[in-house]
Parts: C-alpha cells; sequence; structure tokens
C-alpha cells in the first residue's frame, strides 16, 4: 500500500508536518472575571492572539458565555484550549494553545487560585482581590513570566511575593535585598 492509498499514513504525515515544535511558551492568556463576565485582570502573553482590546474583550466574553454555567474543567474555544474555575464571584481563567498539555495550564491555574487563597486568607472573592490588586500581580507575575512557567508550588509564590497566610506582608526587605546585605557581610569578613 502506498501512502495515498493508506489513510492512516496520510494523516501520520499530514500531522508531522502541522505538528510544531515543543515551547517553553505554554500560556497564552490568563484572565480572572467577575460573576457578570467583567474583566478584573488579564494579560495576554501572546501579541498576535488577540492584538486589541476589543478582541480581548470579544474573547472573554465569548469564554464567559460558555463556561459560567458549565460543571466542567476544560474548554476548547476559538482554537485555544481554556482551564477554569470558579470561586464565590470569581472566574479565573488559563488559556493555552490547541496542543497544550491541560494538566499544565491546571497546574498553572491552580498554583494561582491557591496563591491567591492564601494571600488573601481565604476570602477569594471580588472586593478582596480589588482591594489586594498589587499582591493579585505579584502572584500572576511570580507563576508566568511572557508566557513562561516559572513556578507551580504556591508556597513558593507567596514566600517570593513576601506573603504568608497568616500575617500581612512578611516585611519591608526584599529577598534581593537580604542576599545584597549578606554578600556585603561575607565580602567584608573575607576581606578582614
Amino acid at each position: 500500500m502506498t501512502a495515498q492509498s493508506c489513510p492512516r499514513q496520510h494523516c501520520a504525515t499530514t500531522m508531522d508536518s502541522a505538528a510544531l515544535e515543543p515551547s517553553l511558551y505554554t500560556v497564552k492568556a490568563v484572565f480572572i472575571l467577575d460573576n457578570d463576565g467583567n474583566r478584573l485582570l488579564s494579560k495576554y502573553y501572546d501579541p498576535e492572539l488577540y492584538p486589541s482590546m476589543k478582541e480581548q474583550k470579544n474573547f472573554e466574553n465569548n469564554v464567559f458565555n460558555k463556561t459560567h454555567k458549565a460543571d466542567n474543567e476544560i474548554a476548547f474555544l476559538e482554537g485555544m484550549t481554556i482551564v477554569y474555575k470558579s470561586s464565590i464571584d470569581l472566574f479565573f481563567y488559563v488559556v493555552g494553545s490547541p496542543q497544550e498539555n491541560e494538566l499544565m495550564l491546571m497546574a498553572v491555574l491552580n498554583c494561582l487560585f491557591e496563591s491567591l487563597s492564601q494571600m488573601l486568607r481565604k476570602n477569594v472573592e471580588k472586593r478582596t482581590l480589588l482591594d489586594n490588586m498589587d499582591g493579585v500581580f505579584l502572584v500572576v507575575d511570580e507563576i508566568i513570566d511572557g508566557g513562561v512557567i516559572l513556578e507551580s508550588d504556591p508556597q513558593q509564590v507567596i514566600e517570593k511575593v513576601n506573603y504568608r497566610a497568616d500575617d500581612s506582608p512578611l516585611s519591608e526587605q526584599s529577598v534581593a535585598q537580604v542576599l545584597q546585605s549578606a554578600k556585603e557581610q561575607i565580602k567584608w569578613s573575607i576581606l578582614k
């Protein structure tokens, strides 16, 4: 049988040519919507995906309309893989390409939700989220940078953004400042 007469071989060669190279750029977008579908936070990491604000909001509305009454965790819409979770009056979304591993996207979503839950002292709702938006952006930035997943452990994320579940910010001093101070102390002790 030739490749043209064997449908399986034809599909295999077609898929091979269409397959994309593996990439670290796993996440295409992250957004949080309220229970009316209004944007509270959004970060798009692929500038070609939805370049204008209008296209982004249209995509978010389509995603919200498809998911807000559903009892699933994964959706496929407009050629994107979307994992999502709801909590009280919020919807959390992580968007990846169609061939992206749903488990990787779910790990990002769970890390985001658990980190925010710890930071907000288990009070993950719209008002508390809006009151702590600076911390929310820090959490997102610690988990994802330019579409690349940096961290999937909520404890590590919370430590990096200087929050504890039972306290407010750990201190005014950042980790970088502490390390710099330690380096200087070691340097001075060597010179003596």
